[in-house]
């Protein structure tokens, strides 16, 4: 909100300067966001009077004008091609300073001697997006004869200071003057000065002109219509524009303005109808007609939905409710009769009217932000005050007011001391009284208990705490004093889900990989990508109702089409080696209606390319298992998973419960995602993780023993797999096995066809004493005859 420190000056008195009285009104609450000074760098531009134009000799494009400031006539030389004799108009005379640094010389121009500069809006400082159209591209003509020689400044009100407040959404009275000038009355200690209304009417009635009727009582709760005849569409005051230039909006004409002006100063929007446009004389408040197709003011179709108001006649709609009026029933200069229209629209309606159309207006943003009903009889009545004031038509007698159900202030019961104990003060009730009437809330003392009623534009006080706010902002935060924190101090921490999902990230780290975070929301083709049936769960995928495309239309059901995009974007972008991890959630649905909200489950997924094979895989979901302190896994041959290799893929498995795979990428996937190498992936339940993850260390003191190890080689037929062989050597090892490790698989010419070597070696160690190789080729002689027994295995020479 923009906020003119000469507008604001009419309805309070501002004794301080601007920089104190933006300190202020911060610490009252009202946020100052900048202050911009306006025409302290303009220096000797002053009123000029064009007496005469003629040719200039040597040049075709331009004029040499005799121009009179009062104490004399000069002579200036100008391009300007909307200036007429008898104009009046800014004069920057030699030595003058203009916005920018710009210093105005004598010269001579084509050699005729030029005295001075006539001025441009633009060359004054005016931001081009608001200066009138008329005055756009040319000399600002006045409206009308000042004293030639007076400063310009002064005559056109320039000198001023603008004060940009951000008002809050829960304070939509602020977006006006005189709700500004409501908070710096508070702020300041003073009272506020509200414009005198007394409109003069002629003695036709407004009733013998115009009806209105409201269809839509829910989208419209008060209209208020007025009627101006012998309208004179034409600039509006100086004064005017100015004002509204210095609120950021472009003036227009004298209909336009007012209402304009009218809606700073008192919040309220407006508009104007031709009457002679409104068919049958009424004003109907309806419902649009769905696909009703509707030319607003910018000359735009705009397809209407049923759900949205509009002000129609007994033909046709003529506007939008709230956002903006319709070209047919604009205000031109031929207009003789307007219908002013004040009223008041849902918020809720007009908001989504809006967004709906993609259509923001000043309007619309105030009436969706809440417009208080009990001022639009007011901000009718101003408008048309400012019509006769302005000599820009007659009003008639009266008003149409529609309003079935009138809000009224409420009232409600605080507890001084309850706000004291909010605010940690002590402020007596008696000036608790005194901070309300500066706020224009009326409160009744009765000591333990304080009746307060709230003014109708004051919709942001509802709670016991929104009065204390009140009360503490004007009182002064800078006043209240500091107290240390009172209470039981609760020492935080993250809850175990979260300790895991670090443990697991370190682990990964430590192993290599790098995290990621991709998307929840996938393409529908995703799940073919990885080549799973049509049978497959994951194809139930949960839609979103307004996606921003068909790539992101659908939840996720698997992480393993989003890993394999960063893969396949690596790849593609000459990285050698990947590893990386993401631990997401996926979305499956609890019914094939998907009227419910879907089930969350954590997953972990790995994936990873370059030196890498199989058992590198194995190996780390092994270390991240074992860093977890998770037991008793095993891996499981998996044959028949259409995302991976039928030879190359095993399953996860705890206690019989299956909590995940791992394996190569079935070459159909690397080919859809066209990865050049070998890529390898695990797909870990990371809720059943969790559920298994044991964080307890118990610490060991070193083994006071020596151990004794035993290498073997065993011949197996190839289809013998190893966990056979380390199932027995669990089984078998007895108490004194400590540890195995697989060193050596060998197939080649030294080994019969069919069969491959299996190399492993093998720690036994007593802790409470040292071990005799008689106990340990007793344990290790089982082991051996168990695998010659059940894999017909032998030792190999």
């Amino acid at each position: 909100m923009y906020v003119s420190l000469n507008w604001l000056k009419d309805y309070v008195n501002v004794h301080i300067d601007t920089a104190e009285l933006a300190d202020k009104m911060t610490m009252s609450g009202s946020m100052v966001e900048g202050i911009e000074v306006l025409g302290e760098d303009i220096k000797n531009v002053v009123v000029g009077h064009i007496d005469s134009i003629r040719q200039h000799p040597d040049a075709d494009k331009l004029v040499i004008c005799q121009v009179n400031i009062g104490e004399q006539i000069l002579q200036i030389v100008t391009g300007a091609t909307n200036i007429s004799e008898g104009d009046y108009i800014p004069v920057a005379t030699h030595g003058a300073l203009l916005p920018g640094g710009v210093k105005i010389k004598k010269g001579k121009l084509r050699g005729e001697v030029s005295e001075g500069m006539l001025c441009s809006p633009d060359e004054l400082g005016i931001p081009k997006a608001v200066i009138p159209e008329k005055h756009k591209d040319g000399i600002w003509i006045l409206d009308q004869a000042y004293p030639l020689g007076k400063d310009i400044t002064e005559v056109l009100g320039l000198k001023d200071q603008v004060v940009e407040f951000e008002i809050t959404s829960n304070r939509p009275d602020c977006l006006s003057m005189i709700g500004m000038a409501r908070e710096v009355a508070a702020t300041l200690g003073e009272a506020v000065q509200y414009p005198k209304i007394e409109v003069k009417e002629i003695e036709e009635k407004t009733s013998d002109h115009i009806a209105v009727e409201i269809e839509d009582t829910e989208g419209c709760s008060r209209y208020v219509a007025r009627v101006v005849k012998n309208v004179k569409i034409e600039p509006s005051p100086q004064w005017m524009q100015q004002r509204l230039m210095s609120a950021g909006i472009r003036p227009i004409n004298n209909m336009v303005d007012i209402t304009n002006y009218v809606m700073l100063e008192y919040g309220q929007p407006l508009h104007a109808f031709d009457l002679s446009y409104v068919a049958g004389n009424k004003i109907i408040v309806k419902k649009a007609k769905e696909d009703e197709v509707f030319v607003t003011l910018d000359g735009m179709e705009r397809k209407l939905k049923s759900s949205m108001t509009v002000i129609a006649d007994n033909d046709k709609s003529l506007a939008i409710a709230g956002v903006m009026g319709g070209e047919q029933s604009e205000v031109t200069e031929g207009t003789k009769t307007i219908l002013i229209e004040s009223a008041h629209f849902n918020n809720n309606s007009t908001r989504l009217t809006s967004k709906q159309l993609a259509l923001r207006t000043e309007a619309s943003a105030r009436f969706e932000k809440g417009v208080d009903p009990n001022i639009t009889r007011i901000a009718a009545d101003r408008v048309c005050q400012l019509i006769v004031e302005l000599n820009a038509g007659e009003v008639l007698e009266g008003a149409v007011d529609v309003y079935p159900n009138e809000v009224k202030p409420y009232t409600t019961t605080i507890r001084p001391r309850k706000i004291n104990a909010l605010l940690g003060t002590n402020i007596s009730n008696a000036d608790m009284v005194e901070i309300f009437r500066k706020l224009e809330i009326k409160a009744v003392d009765y000591n333990d208990t304080m009746e307060v009623t709230v003014p109708t534009y004051r919709m942001d006080l509802v709670m016991e705490a929104d009065f204390a706010e009140e009360v503490g902002r004007i009182f002064g935060y800078d006043r209240i004093p500091a107290t240390m924190a009172k209470g039981n101090i609760a020492v935080g921490g993250k809850p175990e889900k979260q300790i895991i999902e670090d443990s697991t990230r370190k682990l990964l780290n430590g192993m290599g990989f790098n995290e990621i975070l991709t998307y929840s929301f996938v393409s529908p083709k995703s799940i073919e990508m990885i080549n799973l049936g049509e049978d497959s769960i994951k194809r139930n995928m949960i839609k979103l109702l307004n996606p921003l495309g068909d790539e992101t239309s659908v939840m996720r059901t698997s992480l393993l089409p989003n890993i394999l995009d960063v893969a396949a974007r690596n790849n593609n972008r000459k990285v050698e080696e990947m590893r990386a991890f993401e631990i997401g959630q996926i979305f499956i649905p609890k019914t094939e209606a998907l009227q419910e909200l879907p089930v969350e489950i954590p997953n972990l997924v790995m994936a990873m390319y370059g030196k890498e094979d199989f058992f590198t895989l194995k190996g780390f979901v092994e270390a991240l298992l074992k860093g977890l302190g998770i037991e008793g896994y095993e891996f499981t041959v998996e044959r028949n998973h259409p995302s991976y290799h039928p030879g190359r893929c095993a399953n996860i498995v705890i206690e019989g419960k299956f909590i995940g795979v791992l394996g190569e990428l079935h070459p159909m996937v690397v080919e859809n995602y066209d990865l050049s190498q070998r890529c390898y992936c695990a797909e870990i339940d990371f809720g059943a993780v969790i559920a298994l993850t044991n964080m307890e260390r118990i610490y060991q003191p070193l083994p006071k023993y020596p151990s004794i190890t035993r290498d073997f080689a065993v011949v197996v037929k190839e289809t013998v797999l190893v966990k056979e062989i380390e199932d027995i050597i669990k089984n078998q090892g007895g108490k004194l096995l400590e540890s195995f490790k697989l060193f050596d698989v060998y197939q080649g010419s030294q080994i019969k066809e069919g069969f491959k070597s299996i190399a492993y070696t093998i720690t036994y160690r007593n802790k409470e004493r040292t071990l005799t190789d008689e106990e340990v080729n007793a344990s290790h002689n089982r082991i051996l005859a168990e695998i010659r027994e059940k894999l017909e295995g032998s030792l190999r020479e």
